[in-house]
Parts: structure tokens; sequence; C-alpha cells
């Protein structure tokens, strides 16, 4: 993730090490030595990243900081600094700064407080580009990953043949959706019809699939067009069709071969001319080699077969996903679309999606129906989501102790409460912030804080 970086420090020797120590990551690098100086820069040229000494003549850090972000709002903020104490925390949290790292500075320390500020950048810019123009794209499938394009650019390319298609991919992929923008652009005037295989027991599948006659079993006491002939003119999606039973593999073959069906308990055939589409989620190379899969059928269905990436191989169509997800919830509760956080944004990021596709969408779906802000925090997310990211650590100098901006912050808001007793209003004139803002962090459990849904009565 390349970004622009100023460095300002009036030590010349700690200015040429920091600026060592980042260049290996291919930054574009600025430096200057004092605070004046980095002004004139920022007013220039825009920049991600400033890394600045805090004890420089003239104008210290913290107030290069304040003046910073006035001239670049979005500009992220690391302090270098001797006295890291909380005082010296607290004014450079209400400068504006988003880290701070004490001296001599560690630069192992250093580069991790550059990467976190240099992906909250990459994150902020993601979030921006969504905004309200983000959009379902005609395919119905939300990516632009490199992965997402070879699947549409293939989809693109076939979906006018009568070729039978085997989409591959693990569960909650999205299959489905690929599935159906190949009937999309087909141009076939028939429906798209899906069936899980799976979810079926044979003799239901057989008969959904191929329809049955009055009488062909018990409680079938009026005819039934199959799937195959309903879908006539369009598409059939066999979905998990790697979990269908050996004789049913077999009865499907047939269908497949002849192009036509014989309804349960009829005596004559059915032709249809249905485009079919299947997918599975297993191996089934390997289930023909252990006799689970029959080879022919597996030739028959997999003439091309399209691989669905897992989402934690694209992890760039994370935010649109999730985006489009809170806007399809918002719309389907009636209610205006909430705004994705950056800390929501880091977990989502963070997090492996064992679930793909399907497990982000349940929890946005979650979070929008919990959500009691216009923007998603944290607490919104389910469970396994909330501790997705670590806090992110700073050294905070003499007592050796680790800490995050976090909780500083957490700890300066109670400090504030605790000197108006508790008066949030007041609390939130001191700390500069709206009354819904100062509601909204006292809400949000912080790292290691007594605030949580089990403990409500400490943010009160």
């Amino acid at each position: 993730m390349k970004s622009k970086i100023l460095i300002a420090d009036d030590d010349s020797d700690v200015l040429e090490a920091v600026v060592s120590a980042l260049e290996p990551f291919e930054h574009d690098i600025a430096s200057c030595g004092s605070g004046e100086a980095a002004l004139e820069l920022l007013e220039a040229s825009e920049f991600d990243v400033l890394v600045s000494d805090h004890q420089m003549p003239q104008m210290t850090g913290v107030e290069l900081c304040r003046q910073a972000r006035v001239v670049q709002p979005n500009l992220a903020v690391i302090l270098l600094t001797g006295f890291g104490n909380l005082e010296v925390a607290t004014e450079a949290l209400r400068a504006g700064a988003n880290d701070f790292v004490t001296k001599p500075v560690a630069i192992n320390v250093l580069l991790a407080a550059v990467e976190r500020a240099v992906r909250r950048q990459v994150l902020r810019r993601e979030l921006e580009q969504l905004g309200d123009a983000a959009s379902t794209p005609s395919s119905g499938i939300v990516g632009s990953s490199e992965g997402m394009r070879r699947v549409l650019d293939i989809v693109g390319r076939i979906a006018r043949s009568e070729a039978t298609v085997l989409v591959r991919g693990e569960t909650g992929t999205g299959k489905e959706l690929v599935a159906r923008a190949i009937h999309d652009q087909s141009g076939r005037r028939g429906r798209f019809v899906a069936v899980n295989c799976s979810a079926m027991a044979e003799g239901i599948l057989e008969s959904e699939l191929f329809g049955h006659m009055p009488g062909a079993f018990t409680d079938a006491r009026s005819e039934r067009t199959g799937l195959f002939v309903s879908a006539d003119g369009g598409t059939l999606f066999l979905d998990e069709i790697g979990d269908m039973g050996l004789a049913m593999q077999s009865k499907l073959l047939r269908a497949l071969q002849e192009r036509t069906v014989r309804p349960l308990g009829g005596s004559r055939e059915v032709s249809f001319d249905t485009r079919i589409v299947a997918a599975t989620n297993r191996d089934l190379e390997a289930a023909v080699a252990a006799k689970q899969f029959r080879e022919d059928l597996f030739y028959r269905v997999n003439v091309i077969t399209i691989d669905v990436p897992p989402l934690w191989r694209r992890m760039e169509d994370v935010l649109p996903l999730a985006h489009h997800f809170i806007a399809q919830a918002s719309k389907d509760d009636g209610q205006p679309a909430v705004r994705l956080s950056r800390a929501v944004a880091e977990r989502l990021m963070a997090y492996e999606w064992p679930g793909n596709v399907r497990e982000l969408e349940n929890a946005m779906e979650r979070a929008v129906a919990v959500a009691r802000f216009d923007e998603l925090i944290v607490d919104d997310l389910p469970p396994r989501l909330r501790g997705a990211v670590e806090a992110d650590p700073v050294d905070l100098g003499p007592d050796g102790e680790l800490t995050s901006m976090e909780v500083v912050e957490e700890r300066y808001i109670q400090k504030v409460l605790d000197a108006v007793q508790g008066n949030k209003a007041a609390a939130a004139r001191v700390l500069g912030f709206d009354r819904r803002t100062l509601y909204r962090k006292l809400q949000q459990p912080g790292p290691g804080s007594g605030r949580s849904p089990s403990n409500p009565q400490a943010a009160e």
C-alpha cells in the first residue's frame, strides 16, 4: 500500500533514521526539519501520513498536528515524543493525532504505527469511494477483485453458448449468483430455476426434476411438471450436485444425454430445451476416484468450469459487499442506509470469513437490525467479529505500558466525565464533541474497558 509520508524532526540523525527505515516500503517520502517547513509542504501537496517530533523549536509537534489537520483534515498524524505520559497523549489526541511513539524511537514500533496509519487511510478512501453512488452491477455480482473479474470475463464469453457449466467454490461464495449471471446474459427467454440437490431425499428430488403423474406414489393426486420442463427455454441450476446419490446420478445422466425426461408413473418421454448449470463445493475429481460420483456424469456437466474464489482470497471485495448488504438490509427495513465506520471496516478486513459472502451478508443484516446510530459501531457486529482486530499498541514510555490511542481516548473521556460529575452535555462541550458523538463513543466498548453490553452502567 504505497502512500505519501511526510517526516518532520529537527534532529537530523533521527530524521535520517526514520527515512531510511521507511524507504524499503517504497512510499513517497518527504522530510523537513521544522513545523513551519512541514506546513509549507502540506499546503503545497497532499499527504497521507505525517510523522512529527513533538519537541521542535518555534512549533511543537502538537501545534503542527493541530494546524496540519486544518490544512488536510484527513491527514493521519503520528507524534514522536520523549514524554510518553497521559497528559501529552491527551493533548495530542485533542489536536487530532492518530498515534504516538516515544523516543528513542524503536524502529519496529514506528513501522507498526506507520502501517496502521497507511491501512486506515486506505480504508478511509475505500469507504469514501463506496458512498451513496455504489450500486449493484447488472450482473448482480458485487466485486472488482482480480478473481471476480476473471469470473465475470468467463461468464460474458460463455453465456450465449449452450454448453453445460460447472461452478465450483466453497459454500457461501455466491455460486448461484454466477449461475444467474450466466442465465441473464444468455438471451434465453425461459425461467431461471434453482434446485438444491443436497436438501432433498432422492425420491423427492427425482419427482422435483422429472415430475410425476397421478398415482405415481402415495399422495400423488395430480400431475406435476418437473423442473427440467418448467425451465424449458431457460436455465436449470443444479446446486450441490456432488451430494446427489449414485442412482439419481444415473437418471440425471440419461436426461442430459437424451434431452428428455419421463415423469414418475408416466409412459411417454417429454423433451426439454434447458441450459444446465451445476454447482458443487466438493472435489468432484476426488469423488470420481472414490467411486462416489459417476465419471461419465462428471464429464457431461464439466464442459466449462468456473471457479469462484473464497472471500478471504478477494479481501478487496469485502467493503463494497458490506456496503451493498447494508443498503439492501436498510431498504428492506424501510430505513435510511447507515454508514460503515472505520473501526467496523477494520474488523471486516481483519476477519477471515470462513462462511464467505453469505456470512458477510448475515453479519451486515444483523448489524443494521441492531444499529442505534447513523453509523455502524463495533458493538453492532456479531461477537465473533468484534475481536477481529486487536488494539493498536503504542509505547507510552517510562512505565513500559503498552496501550492504544483508543484506550487513551477512553481514559480521557472518563476523566472529563468524572470532573463534571457525569454531566454528558458538559463533558461533550469540554471534549469538543457533539452529544451524539459522545453517546456513540460511550456505547462502544473500548479495548480492555469496563464498558460492554453486559456492563452498561460503566457508560453512564
